[in-house]
């Protein structure tokens, strides 16, 4: 029907009837019409371009509510969705399951899945054109569209079993491609009007596989580690360098597992000589360093290789430039510090009698979550959780008999080799005194708008060249990741899904090969669980700190640690198991996994809690679980609040913050300015401490957990003074000069009231679409984004929204979803991810659980049939064709 517009007739008193006009009057009277005029037509445009978006907006959103027929199905499946819009998924066979989820996954998150393959397969410039050039050539020189190929390779040969899983779920994302057409998302259409549209493609299983790769290296990488202390020893030296990053510390902080309480006998005869080159000590001239008390872990051994290993290298003949372009903030925006939390309490300790898990990952914001909740029935199968769209099963959950939780491991998985090119073949590099040939291959690079690139990727035996060739340099960097060996990944989430016991779980995960990660296992027999899984390098020699020679031989791989010799539990004495991110083992493991863990804060803070509620009731509710969960105290400030007692100001507005400090419960909660004020004091201090050593551009490099915790406990180390003055200041004077500074921070960025100095105010959580969202027109990023919203929490803080201090503090990691899973009955459990199932802008379950996720509550995670009908508001009915 065509929209009239009226525009109403305003009468004034030169309207009434016999009253004369001047020819001015009358000018007026034509501009006021005019005027009338033009707003009118202005809201006419308003309103049919309002219907258009609407239209346009609403034009992919999913039948949710209806029947379908789909090509593909053996029988019928049907598909019911509660008011947040989580699925499940009742088929009659393991291929009609997979191909439904497919399916349901594009529905809503078809864009999502979109973009995520292109990442995969290094082609993001065919969508966004020219500025994907550089990080498409990364992507295919490091070679992850290769290592998805291989992985494929694989499956078709060595698993027809998890092939037909792959191709079934093809199936459905392409019946739901042809159904749609280009009318899949919103995000499509509008990079359409920007950018030449592209052909939405088939989905394939490489695809599915290639995303496996993209959180492989998101979880698992560790190359710019090695290139950023190469480049600080070259800069700062061995000694600086090495006392300013301090490994775990084992005396103050937990492990997962210790090796004696590991139940597996070390059978490799070799062990002992390939892993114990890092253990405790330290060297005189890193104690120099210090004054007064020793604190911390070194390991003098370590110093001594990695001084061999350095001066094996003229690093003048180095080139340390990466090829490409790696997004400084990675591919998935996760912050400093971020990482993930799981725990496990034997029904010993519940209040059901039954065990209790909890898991809440952390990765980076965005939007939509990362994560899709989805409950998957089929004979053979009963499993609910998180899954990956675009990929099929669930990756953390639970099903009938089981539950099981991840957190990152971190081992250290990727080596960087120092090759030495031939001066008269660019195409050979040495190796133990000949020359070997370079595998060339030729990756083409399509660009939306613009021409072809065509680059060269050179792979030597360790792995393809990273860095830039150059007329100036002699040697370039190749890199050796374990997952450059096929991925059987996908296996182990299939078998995790139909595990019905502890050994089928462990079976399950001998298939988990990247990126490693701690799993929390519980099952309905009451048992509680721990297995570290993944494909873990053994070195003949090195720790993976720096680049290695790669000509000598004496650097390379011998192998991988046996399954059965990885870090394992079955029901510790102590009735619990925790994992977020800390050390693993204890010294005494013999296989080298890493030097470097995160700072163990959240550790220690979660069994601090488990054995604050065990020491007085004795027992955990799922209500403790989730308090847990939503803890925000801040460990760092345990260490430096009581150093503020003694200190005192002058300056009103600085005497002001030090009573708020010494005052707080040192939650980081969002209403709080004595939060507010901590966390950008920690900022300050790290400068005010370390800027005269390092320098301002490697402040963040250095400014670690681990060692400000030590330097809190140890007045007299050398860092406390400034070198630049002429006198020698104290720890106290740091203290204040970083609280002054904060102060100042505060006056300039939020204003001159304290009482606006919350930890929200500046503390916030924008969820961010790719790559739309990022397009710096504010117009389209509102389409697509959502937030700024006052966000709790921290970096190492068990409420793990972190932030980056070259943007405080604005969350950058976020707890991307959170789980607790009841043994006793699986209809308690709860769930809820940070924004909502649907990827379509303005969707109701687009955003529906931003207010949840950021107060700390939960949805019900229904579990039996019963249940799942009770809370149905819609059925899709899924049927084959004729």
């Amino acid at each position: 029907m065509p929209i009239q517009l009226a525009v109403p007739h305003l009468q004034t008193p030169h309207d009434v009837p016999g009253t004369a006009r001047s020819p001015l009057e009358e000018k007026m009277k034509l501009a006021a019409r005019i005027g009338l005029i033009l707003v009118g037509i202005i809201a006419l445009l308003i309103v049919v371009l309002t219907i258009v978006g609407v239209v346009n907006v609403r034009r992919p959103y999913p039948d949710t509510d209806t029947t379908l027929t789909i090509p593909g199905l053996e029988d019928t499946v049907n598909v019911y969705r509660d008011e947040n819009g989580i699925p499940y998924i009742y088929a009659e066979n393991e291929h009609d399951l997979f191909l439904a989820q497919g399916y349901v996954h594009a529905q809503d998150r078809f864009w999502q899945m979109e973009f995520w393959r292109y990442i995969g397969q290094g082609r993001t410039a065919e969508i966004i054109g020219q500025p994907g050039i550089e990080i498409d050539t990364f992507i295919r020189t490091m070679g992850w569209n290769r290592i998805a190929a291989d992985s494929l390779a694989y499956y078709e040969s060595n698993s027809p079993e998890m092939m037909a899983i792959l191709e079934a779920y093809s199936e459905g994302v392409n019946a739901y491609i042809a159904e749609q057409g280009d009318n899949v998302s919103l995000n499509y259409t509008v990079l359409g009007l920007v950018n030449e549209k592209w052909e939405i493609e088939p989905w394939e299983p490489l695809h599915t596989i290639g995303w496996a790769v993209v959180m492989a290296d998101d979880l698992g990488g560790n190359w710019s580690s090695e290139l950023r202390r190469a480049n600080l020893i070259n800069k700062l030296g061995e000694g600086t360098t090495a006392n300013l990053l301090p490994f775990y510390p084992y005396d103050s902080r937990p492990v997962i597992v210790p090796t004696d309480a590991i139940e597996i006998e070390f059978t490799n005869e070799e062990t002992e000589a390939m892993t114990h080159f890092c253990r405790s000590g330290r060297s005189p001239d890193r104690a120099s360093l210090w004054r007064g008390e020793d604190v911390g872990h070194s390991q003098t051994s370590c110093i001594v290789s990695l001084h061999e290993q350095l001066q094996q290298v003229n690093w003048e003949n180095v080139n340390t430039n990466i090829v490409g372009s790696y997004p400084a903030n990675g591919f998935f925006g996760s912050g400093d510090f971020v990482g993930s939390n799981n725990w496990a309490i034997s029904g010993d300790h519940t209040d059901t009698g039954l065990p209790l898990l909890a898991n809440d990952p952390h990765l980076g914001i965005q939007m939509p979550s990362i994560w899709y909740q989805v409950g998957l029935h089929a004979p053979g199968y009963n499993v609910q959780g998180f899954s990956f769209a675009g990929v099929p099963g669930v990756v953390i959950g639970h099903n009938g008999n089981i539950a099981w939780g991840v957190t990152n491991v971190g081992p250290d998985v990727q080596d960087l080799y120092i090759e030495k090119l031939n001066p008269n073949n660019p195409n050979q590099v040495e190796f133990m005194g000949e020359w070997e040939d370079m595998e060339i291959i030729e990756e083409v690079i399509k660009v939306n708008g613009g021409e072809v690139v065509v680059i060269e990727v050179k792979i030597t035996r360790h792995g393809p060249i990273i860095s830039d060739l150059r007329d100036d340099t002699s040697d370039v960097l190749a890199m050796r990741w374990t997952a450059h060996e096929p991925m059987r990944t996908l296996e182990a989430i299939i078998g995790l899904n139909t595990a019905v016991n502890y050994q089928d779980f462990r079976e399950a995960l001998r298939y988990w090969d990247v990126p490693s990660q701690n799993f929390v296992y519980a099952d309905v027999e009451g048992n509680i669980a721990y297995q570290m899984p993944g494909r873990i390098p053994i070195r003949a020699n090195g720790d993976g700190l720096v680049p290695v020679p790669g000509w000598t031989g004496e650097y390379e791989w011998t192998g991988w640690v046996p399954y059965e010799e990885l870090p394992a539990v079955l029901n510790p004495e102590g009735g619990y198991i925790v994992t977020a991110n800390h050390s693993v083992v204890d010294e005494a493991y013999p296989y080298f996994l890493n030097l470097y863990w995160a700072d163990g804060d959240r550790g220690q803070r979660i069994i601090d809690l488990i054995e604050a509620e065990l020491d007085g009731d004795g027992e955990l509710s799922q209500d403790d679980m989730a308090r847990i969960q939503f803890d925000s105290h801040s460990l760092m400030a345990d260490s430096y609040i009581p150093l503020l007692d003694g200190l005192s100001s002058d300056d009103e507005t600085v005497q002001a913050a030090l009573e708020r400090l010494r005052g707080w419960d040192r939650q980081l909660r969002r209403d709080s300015v004595p939060a507010a004020l901590f966390e950008i004091f920690y900022m300050h201090l790290a400068q005010a401490t370390l800027l005269d050593d390092v320098g301002e551009e490697n402040v963040s490099s250095f400014g670690g957990r681990v060692l400000f915790h030590q330097l809190a406990a140890n007045p007299e180390a050398i860092w406390w003074d400034d070198t630049t003055t002429d006198t020698e200041e104290s720890q106290a004077d740091i203290l204040l000069m970083a609280l002054e500074d904060t102060v100042a921070w505060f006056e300039e960025n939020v204003g001159g009231d304290m009482n606006e100095w919350t930890w929200g105010s500046i503390h916030t959580a924008t969820f961010v679409s790719s790559p739309l969202g990022e397009s710096g027109i504010g117009a389209v990023e509102s389409l697509v984004n959502r937030g700024p919203f006052p966000a709790d929490g921290g970096s190492s803080i068990v409420n793990a929204n972190s932030w980056r201090w070259s943007n405080p503090a604005a969350v950058s990691g976020h707890v991307s979803m959170r789980m607790l899973v009841d043994m006793s009955d699986f209809d308690a459990s709860e769930w809820v991810i940070p924004t909502g199932q649907s990827g379509h802008p303005y969707h109701p379950n687009y955003d529906d659980q931003i207010e949840l996720w950021l107060n700390g509550e939960y949805l019900p995670m229904v579990w039996s049939e019963e249940s799942v009908m009770e809370t149905a508001v819609n059925h899709l009915i899924l049927t084959p064709s004729e």
